[in-house]
């Protein structure tokens, strides 16, 4: 064919069919505002997928619509109808019947209405005692037969949703059909419970039989549980009548069995599927009153209806330890809701994902948590906030690209790697290409560059103390917190690779926090500001790079209430005591032995901390800073910036 039948052009048909629906960076700077507002990963995550994407519906409308379904499916009728209809039937047979006596004078007639006179005035009863009445008018007996037909196609139409339209007319064949049908499904069913491969079986039994199975299932998995389904809404109907209706109700169903093989053969499938599918009980429904009487084979469907959805509900709430939208039975959702609500699910299944196929998040036994990359994406966001501020408020030019002096020569050379970030070595570079041959002007390849080999020199230890007392998350005061160290970490990972930065985070006990672990970090209602051991910490990160310059970064809101003991028990008390003081101001004085000042940045206006921080400066000759708290991070880290370049 030829090429000059093409044409291309821009598609203008509405959104590119080609394109992703989900944007992965967008989803993940949304996820990433709610965390540095201080809020938890999952729960970032959450709202993210309940409120949706892109034009696509979260979860929050798709639970709201399969409610609304739910609550009309209760509303679709009376699930006791099969007894009215049993009851109407029997009043026009027993009417039909005492009319055809009442013309007929003889002592069989006489006798005839006296049994009728006696009989129970329950429906099931009156059924099961006419099962050996004389009839006298072909009429009335006929409607009654039409009763334990209607029970007889309603129980096997409760359990295989195709038996309605066959047994409309039921004749020795087709229940011959039914027995031969219900006979290959109890073997195969318990070939399956063995552990036998069934898969050819089930094959030859869809062929033969698979007009009774609209469902179309695909396997004996997906039969099994189209059959388990229906049978515990049967079982569920039953128990959402009154105790009366499901005697009687119970009672015309056994009757209507009346065929031995057919009712043995039911009861066998029964046990199978019992057995196959344990644990679907359910407790009963409660239908909406003033609705039309259903069969019992409507009713069972309903309830069915109403435990899909249900299921469905559950499943879109994503409220269990582990949910994913895995878990969601997207079939089940566009069978109900249509296919643009399954459509959306689709997309946020996929964006969930993608996630974790870009490596932005992982699971793990506790859920669904950030990665290293998806850290340093929210800490270059952050940083971009706190430079922005900084470059506002006229604090000078923060787009320096100069790492220090970090990366010290060390006289060596050797090959280049893919990846390698080294200055290369113009000389030996050049030299190996006219030694390969390569002529004037030489014509570098791959194997003949170099780079030059340095030594990594650390120019500033900074230890970055957070309060994570439960005052900094009722103050409102997490957030900021969080997005200041974030953006320090992220500004001393890129811009200033040669310094060492220790996150330590403080409230009853103080302990050591990685960008993924500070990202992920929750309150916990826990009191208690453990100052003492989080200088304790810094100082040991300090000692680790003696040549380094020591800074110290305090963010707190309260004045220190705990300290440990020579055990190691952490004690808190509140008010404070001297003994705290005493503890927190001698690792105070050891920071300002060993050369470090410490800088406190205070939040609130706690008369007791403003106390605190002014003998601090006092004692270690650092400084103390109340910034509002939207500048938080501003003033972090423009002091960093500033102690880097060493004290005046």
């Amino acid at each position: 064919m030829s090429s000059g039948r093409f044409r291309y052009s821009p598609w203008t048909g509405g959104p590119d069919p080609l394109a992703p629906p989900y944007d992965v960076r967008a989803a993940l700077d949304e996820v990433g505002r709610d965390v540095l507002s201080g809020g938890s990963l999952r729960d970032a995550l959450r709202e993210l997928l309940d409120r949706g994407l892109d034009g696509h519906r979260g979860l929050d409308e798709l639970r709201e619509r399969v409610r609304r379904m739910r609550n009309q499916a209760r509303r679709r009728g009376d699930l006791g109808g099969t007894l009215d209809q049993v009851r109407a039937a029997l009043d026009q047979a027993l009417a039909t019947e005492r009319d055809a006596l009442a013309g007929e004078d003889t002592d069989a007639a006489r006798w005839n209405e006296m049994e009728l006179a006696t009989l129970p005035d329950d429906t099931a009863g009156a059924v099961r005692q006419l099962s050996s009445y004389d009839w006298h008018s072909d009429e009335a007996r006929a409607t009654y037969e039409s009763i334990q037909q209607m029970l007889q196609r309603e129980a096997l139409d409760a359990q295989f949703a195709g038996m309605r339209q066959a047994l409309e007319s039921p004749d020795p064949a087709t229940m011959a059909a039914v027995k031969d049908m219900l006979a290959d499904l109890n073997n195969l069913l318990a070939a399956h419970a063995r552990g036998e491969d069934t898969e050819d079986r089930f094959r030859e039994f869809m062929d033969k039989h698979g007009d009774f199975f609209p469902e179309n299932p695909a396997n004996v998995d997906e039969l099994i549980d189209a059959l388990a389904r229906r049978q515990a809404a049967a079982d569920r109907m039953m128990a959402s009548l009154s105790p009366e209706q499901r005697e009687q109700l119970a009672q015309l169903m056994s009757e209507a069995m009346n065929d031995p093989d057919l009712a043995s053969q039911m009861a066998q499938l029964s046990d199978n599927l019992r057995a196959l599918r344990p644990g679907r009980d359910r407790g009963p429904v409660q239908m909406r009153p003033g609705g039309e009487p259903m069969g019992y084979s409507d009713a069972v469907e309903a309830v069915a209806e109403i435990a899909d959805l249900e299921a469905l509900e559950a499943q879109l709430g994503q409220t269990h330890p582990g949910a994913t939208l895995d878990d969601v039975d997207v079939d089940a959702l566009e069978r109900h809701l249509g296919a643009g609500p399954a459509a959306d699910l689709r997309a946020l299944r996929e964006l969930e994902r993608e996630l974790e196929r870009q490596g932005f998040v992982t699971r793990g036994d506790d859920g669904l948590r950030l990665t290293p990359r998806a850290v340093r994406r929210l800490g270059e966001t952050a940083l971009k906030r706190v430079f922005a501020q900084i470059e506002a408020s006229g604090a000078g030019d923060h787009e320096d690209r100069r790492t220090g002096s970090a990366d010290e020569p060390t006289g060596l050379t050797r090959e280049w790697t893919f990846g390698d970030e080294l200055p290369i070595d113009a000389v030996r570079t050049v030299s190996n290409a006219l030694r390969r041959g390569a002529g004037v002007p030489a014509r570098l390849l791959v194997e003949d560059f170099e780079v030059v080999e340095t030594e990594r020199r650390t120019t500033a230890a900074v230890a970055l103390c957070v309060d994570l007392s439960y005052s900094m998350v009722q103050e409102g005061r997490w957030g900021p917190m969080k997005q200041t160290a974030l953006a320090l970490s992220h500004l001393i990972e890129t811009r200033f690779r040669q310094d060492a930065l220790e996150v330590i985070g403080f409230n009853r006990v103080a302990s050591r926090l990685s960008p993924v672990q500070l990202a992920d970090v929750e309150p916990e209602w826990v009191q208690g500001t453990n100052l003492q051991h989080a200088l304790m910490i810094a100082a040991r990160h300090l000692r680790r790079h003696p040549d380094a310059e020591p800074v110290v970064l305090v963010v707190t809101d309260g004045e220190p209430t705990a300290h440990l003991l020579d055990d190691g028990t952490p004690y808190f008390n509140w008010p404070t005591t001297a003994e705290t003081l005493r503890a927190t101001v001698g690792q105070v004085d050891e920071l300002a032995r060993y050369g470090a000042a410490l800088n406190v940045f205070m939040l609130g206006e706690d008369p007791g901390l403003a106390r605190f921080v002014d003998a601090v400066a006092r004692r270690a000759g650092g400084r103390v800073f109340t910034p509002d708290l939207g500048r938080l991070g501003e003033y972090v880290v423009a002091d960093y910036l500033r102690a880097r370049r060493g004290r005046r």
